[in-house]
């Protein structure tokens, strides 16, 4: 292809790209290093029958002005990066020479807000991600061993969980297992106890937000693997049959390498779905026991005090955490590349 021809064939892809990425990446970063001005305070004097009082008070014309002068906000570089409710730089060197051990410096980190949310935005990630590829692998075999006639019904219920609206999948799940819900009810039979509740626990929670995970996400990576099963080329399965692999041989030599391109195509796509989860969190209610990174996002947004350079930072720190996890999976698939050629 002609460079003139690779070039207005390129031309709509990337400036979609540098729409709809590039400028907000770097709008994001910009208002990242400002902050919204402080309100302009003048001292009042009200005199009364009384007497007189000094009073301090908002100019709001000036403030609208300065405002207006500087629509950006005011410069604070990478204060708000190191600030208590992110990075917390001072705050962890402090908890760093008081802990006693790792295990206490870590238990000290949950006090600061996104320290906490990055806790279990990891263990979400690294917990799903494995689970619903696992989970996924295991759907799709079990359905490409069908018959014909039960395959589209079996397909069918399959894709239910991915068909469903997140939030409204999360909020199914938050009344079952209710006290009154039928999980609910089932769990406290069985652990005998009638006070035990899912929802007061933060471990209980921790699982059960894990669990949805696996449950809402693991049909994307069946449809994928089902659809990479049916390229699976039939020779070699007859071929490792013939000397003597049983199904559970012929699946890890035969079936998981040709997958493999699909298993990382998948994990590339699920960590950084499951690095930005939010709407477990607001579907079951569960702030108190857990928060994620996307979260604080969300509160630093909502109200009527909105934080943008706050947003703006944590947005910043969210692409960065997106980078590092993705990046072994890019050098793995690049290292792959390079030996096919």
């Amino acid at each position: 292809m002609r460079h003139r021809t690779f070039f207005w064939f390129f031309l709509p892809t990337g400036l979609a790209m540098l729409l709809f990425i590039a400028f907000p990446i770097v709008s994001v970063l910009v208002q990242s290093v400002f902050t919204t001005h402080e309100a302009v305070l003048v001292e009042v004097e009200n005199c009364g029958p009384f007497g007189c009082t000094v009073e301090t008070a908002v100019d709001h014309d000036a403030t609208a002005a300065k405002r207006a002068a500087e629509p950006l906000g005011r410069f604070v570089g990478l204060s708000v990066y190191l600030d208590r409710g992110h990075l917390a730089v001072t705050e962890i060197a402090e908890q760093w020479h008081a802990s006693s051990g790792l295990g206490d410096f870590i238990s000290r980190t949950q006090n600061l807000p996104f320290y906490r949310a990055i806790t279990f935005t990891l263990t979400f990630t690294f917990l799903v991600t494995p689970l619903l590829i696992a989970l996924g692998l295991v759907v799709a075999l079990s359905v490409n061993s069908l018959h014909r006639r039960l395959k589209g019904l079996a397909i069918f219920f399959s894709l239910l969980p991915m068909i469903v609206t997140p939030l409204i999948g999360s909020l199914i799940l938050f009344w079952m297992v209710d006290s009154r819900g039928i999980l609910g009810s089932f769990i406290q039979y069985m652990a005998d106890d009638p006070s035990l509740s899912l929802k007061a626990s933060t471990s209980l929670t921790w699982i059960m937000l894990i669990v949805y995970g696996v449950w809402h996400s693991a049909p994307f990576a069946f449809v994928v693997f089902y659809a990479g099963l049916q390229t699976v080329p039939s020779d070699q399965i007859e071929a490792a049959r013939i000397d003597g692999a049983n199904r559970l041989l012929v699946v890890r030599h035969v079936i998981v390498p040709h997958l493999m391109p699909l298993v990382t195509f998948v994990a590339l796509i699920q960590l950084m779905d499951n690095f930005r989860v939010l709407e477990p969190l607001v579907g079951f209610n569960a702030q108190a026991h857990a928060q994620s990174i996307s979260l604080l996002i969300l509160n630093d947004l909502s109200g009527e005090t909105q934080q943008l350079s706050s947003a703006s930072a944590t947005s910043v720190l969210t692409i960065l955490g997106v980078a590092i996890l993705l990046l072994p999976v890019l050098v793995r698939t690049w290292q792959d590349f390079k030996g096919k050629k």
